[in-house]
């Protein structure tokens, strides 16, 4: 039973990112997992646009009387751009650090997990999960695609040639740039 602040939670049977604690001497540890993002069974990923392989490399620090986790995920996004609705494949890399101590520790309640000494495994499926979807980003745009035109690159001009706005809107929007600035 691995306990989440005060709530004790079960482990799955099968863990889909999964660390075996049993003999693991103390010191740094590295693993790497590579999954699918369809294995995790959760529709929020593929509502995210996550469909292809998840990589996650894991880094266990082991000591005395704690130990700490640290997620590092990679995997392709297919978006969509919030401004013109082009699509956009996007690498996203998250990262999440936990951790774990096997005593209550009573002034960093907050931040630590307490974990019994005698746990075999320790199920890290939910947290590679959330840190994917912690890795998409709040607003997404296409900077670079010519059919965006709000947060397109501007073409690098010569100092004192003026541009000229491609429609009527832009031109007004020109205009009211200009008389804030």
């Amino acid at each position: 039973m691995l306990f989440y602040g005060k709530e004790g939670i079960m482990a799955r049977e099968k863990a889909l990112i999964g660390i075996r604690l049993a003999g693991l001497s103390e010191g740094v540890h590295e693993f790497e997992f590579n999954c699918m993002a369809a294995e995790f069974g959760d529709p929020a990923l593929s509502e995210a646009g996550f469909s292809e392989e998840v990589s996650v490399k894991v880094t266990v620090e082991k000591m005395e009387g704690e130990m700490i986790v640290t997620l590092k995920t990679f995997a392709v996004a297919d978006l969509t751009c919030d401004l013109c609705l082009a699509p956009i494949t996007a690498e996203l890399n998250g990262s999440y650090r936990i951790f774990y101590s096997y005593e209550q520790a009573n002034e960093r309640d907050e931040e630590y997990r307490l974990i019994d000494r005698n746990t075999v495994s320790l199920d890290l499926t939910e947290d590679v999960r959330e840190t994917l979807l912690l890795s998409v980003p709040m607003k997404v745009t296409c900077t670079d695609n010519p059919d965006c035109r709000v947060f397109h690159q501007e073409d690098l001009s010569e100092p004192g040639e003026d541009r000229k706005p491609d429609s009527d809107w832009q031109e007004s929007l020109e205009k009211l740039k200009n008389k804030y600035r």
